[in-house]
């Protein structure tokens, strides 16, 4: 896979871009860490159900792909069964096949994903941006390396989560992962969580990779 420079590197030597990097990263250590000690209780109870419900430990490590395409170790609650295939992307499974009663409410409300607060405290990622995606993803991570979106650490959210979520396709997530790479700003991170406050209370734009028409929008794209 071919590297591209990202179209913001040249802010990289500006001091007000450096300084935003650094704000960034001292705000995704303080919130992470505040939120870990104030959420450990939901974060036990959650542990405790999952465990439970799928008779499996709770915690599922995958591999995704990072910063300057460098892979990281992602930690989320496990949702689906054993049976289901490892290190694939949920929109080419036949989802609902292999997702727990609890996974499905877990997911439905993004649950799932707070043992990523870790990973951000660690530095693996960020609270904003683009969503780290697992390896075998290589149409996405190329699309993304083309255009940059790789030169910033994924995030718990980020742009394309918020305009769309699933119901957008390889290239329109692309597009949204460019877009937040090369314009990185404090108002276009408050802008992406204060939006990402309501598609997570609402639900929305969730579409499971099942039956739905997300393995059909892929096959297409694939096709196209």
């Amino acid at each position: 896979m071919q590297k591209v420079l990202s179209m913001n590197t040249y802010r990289a030597s500006t001091f007000s871009y450096r300084a935003f990097l650094a704000f960034k990263r001292l705000f995704d250590i303080v919130f992470s860490l505040v939120a870990i000690i104030v959420l450990f209780p939901v974060l036990l109870a959650v542990s405790l159900i999952v465990a439970i419900d799928i008779k499996a430990f709770p915690i599922f490590v995958q591999l995704r792909m990072g910063r300057d395409n460098k892979p990281f170790k992602i930690f989320k609650f496990r949702t689906m069964l054993a049976s289901a295939p490892a290190d694939v992307a949920t929109r080419k499974l036949e989802s609902d096949k292999y997702i727990s009663k609890i996974g499905s409410f877990l997911r439905r409300y993004s649950i799932d994903e707070l043992p990523q607060l870790l990973n951000i405290l660690i530095g693996h990622m960020s609270l904003v941006g683009p969503r780290p995606v697992v390896l075998t993803e290589a149409d996405l991570l190329e699309l993304r390396t083309r255009n940059g979106a790789c030169s910033v650490r994924p995030g718990l959210t980020g742009l394309a989560q918020t305009s769309g979520r699933d119901k957008l396709g390889i290239y329109e997530k692309a597009k949204m992962d460019a877009f937040y790479a090369n314009n990185l700003s404090l108002s276009l991170d408050l802008r992406i969580l204060i939006a990402s406050v309501g598609y997570v209370l609402n639900s929305r734009d969730i579409q499971e990779g099942s039956s739905s028409l997300s393995v059909k929008k892929y096959k297409k794209e694939r096709s196209a």
